[in-house]
């Protein structure tokens, strides 16, 4: 029963650490669209599918993320989180695109 439980703890304490990594991405991209704003001339074809490339890529990577059944509630609601803040992203970042 304890190796079971410290591998519960191993299993969390891992996926924890993905999710923060994951949203120190989220965190990237909106840093570029903030300075994408700024500077109308930097939305250039290469970066703009680069950008779009990579929301992609995040979105796909939050969505496949397994839920472990032993996580407490924060972690489902972090999940949740994550996944409307890449939604949000990607929306502010095709209105950007659409706009210019």
């Amino acid at each position: 029963m304890q190796m079971q439980k410290d591998m519960e703890a191993t299993m969390l304490k891992a996926h924890r650490g993905f999710m923060k990594e994951m949203a120190k991405a989220l965190e990237t991209v909106e840093k570029e669209l903030d300075q994408a704003e700024e500077m109308s001339s930097i939305c250039t074809d290469e970066w703009c599918m680069s950008t779009e490339h990579y929301l992609d890529d995040l979105h796909k990577s939050i969505y496949s993320i397994s839920e472990p059944r032993f996580a407490a509630e924060e972690d489902h609601e972090q999940i949740k989180k994550l996944r409307n803040r890449v939604k949000e992203l990607y929306l502010r970042f095709k209105n950007r695109t659409t706009s210019r």
